[in-house]
Formats: structure tokens, sequence, C-alpha cells
């Protein structure tokens, strides 16, 4: 780990309004933030850009930003705290432990911005099977999942995962930026976005409601056949 990452990874456990896996915070997130107002997560969150859009937007709902790399965290923490945001914080936790921080219906709406595709590792993919169960361990059946990709395949796979376990599609957008006008909750843009986008990749929203059943198992190499990752 290089010098400017330790030194960051340093701040970020020192930051209020971020925490690591030692923090014990299941069923108590309320009384983190120090009020009872929703509270909605942006996995794989990178920077927390969303999750910092979504806070200026959105003073009267808590915000969680979810990522495993701490300088990466370090940013939008930092930035939280110098523009007197409130309203959001950072954890640095595997997804997949998700169930460890939050207790049952402690989460309103989930956020996935700009994940890695796992393009050879279909169960990794955070809108597949197995994260979609877990999601129902810490939210209520009417909670919004909200995906942004630029990725194809991991589109497309989560489209099938909706259809497959039979969920409520509430929108779908296979060209963001051609939308007119474009929803503000949709202008923002992270720092994977602007990159994409600088390159010309197409950016697909999707909103589908998390349900309550249990999600099957993908059929196998359904998928193989598109464009791009």
């Amino acid at each position: 780990m290089s010098k400017s990452k330790l030194v960051k990874f340093s701040e970020y456990e020192s930051f209020p309004n971020a925490y690591s896996p030692a923090v014990e915070s299941k069923g108590q997130w309320a009384s983190l933030f120090g009020n009872k107002n929703p509270i909605v997560l942006e996995l794989a969150c990178g920077k927390g850009d969303y999750s910092l859009g979504l806070a200026r937007m959105n003073p009267h709902i808590n915000y969680i930003g979810i990522d495993i790399k701490g300088n990466r965290l370090w940013r939008g923490a930092k930035t939280a705290l110098e523009e007197k945001l409130s309203n959001v914080a950072f954890l640095r936790i595997p997804i997949d432990t998700i169930t460890t921080y939050f207790a049952p219906n402690e989460v309103s709406e989930i956020w996935i911005t700009f994940p890695d595709p796992q393009p050879q590792k279909e169960k990794k993919r955070l809108s597949s099977f197995r994260f979609l169960n877990l999601y129902r361990q810490i939210a209520p059946p009417t909670a919004c999942i909200h995906l942004k990709t630029d990725s194809t395949l991991f589109f497309e796979s989560t489209c099938m995962q909706v259809e497959r376990d039979g969920l409520k599609m509430e929108e779908l957008v296979r060209d963001v930026y051609a939308m007119n006008p474009i929803p503000s909750v949709l202008q923002i843009k992270t720092f994977y976005e602007k990159m994409w986008l600088d390159m010309n990749r197409t950016i697909q929203y999707c909103r589908f409601v998390l349900g309550d059943c249990v999600s099957k198992m993908p059929a196998k190499n359904l998928l193989k056949k598109n464009t791009h990752i």
C-alpha cells in the first residue's frame, strides 16, 4: 500500500462519519445519525459521489456509502465533513457481509452505481440472486433497488433476474442521456460515470421493487453473447 493510501486510510479511521468492520451498528443507525429518517445505501460507492449527491438533494434522508476501499471512502467522508453534510456516512466492509451491520427493515432503499460487472462470476454481481436475498434480510419487500451502469452484461443480467423472480420493474432506461429531460436524481455523475461518458459508453438505469420472494438460481450462459461488459 502506498504512503498516500496509508495516510488516507488512517485519516478515514478518525473521521466521525466513517465506519469500519469494528463498528457495532446493527440496529443502531438511527442513534448514529441522531434521527429516525429513512436510510438509503449506495453499494460499491467508490468515492461516494452518488451518496453525496443524493444527500445534498434530500436532507431528510440518511445515506450510507459502502465499499471495501478505505482510500476511496476517504474522499467521500472528507467531502461530507467539508460541506457539513450530516445525513451521509460511509462504511468500509465487504458487501456480502452487509447483514452483519444492518437489522431487518433498517434500510429503505438501495442504489447500485457502476459496480464491477463480474463477467465470469454471476453470483458476485450485486443484483444476483445471492445479493438480492441478502438485501431482503435488511430491507422490506417494498424497498426499491436502483441500478445505474455502463455494462450491458450487468444491466441485462439484472433485468433477467427481475423477470425470473417475478419482481416489479418500475423504470427501465437503456440510455439515460437520451432522456429529455433527465431526472435530477440521474444527473449525479460518479468518477467512473464521467470516465465512461468520455469513452462514449451508454449509461443504463433501472429501478425495481425488491419483493419478498427468495431469488432463484440464474440459468447458465444466458448472457454470453453480450457485446461488452
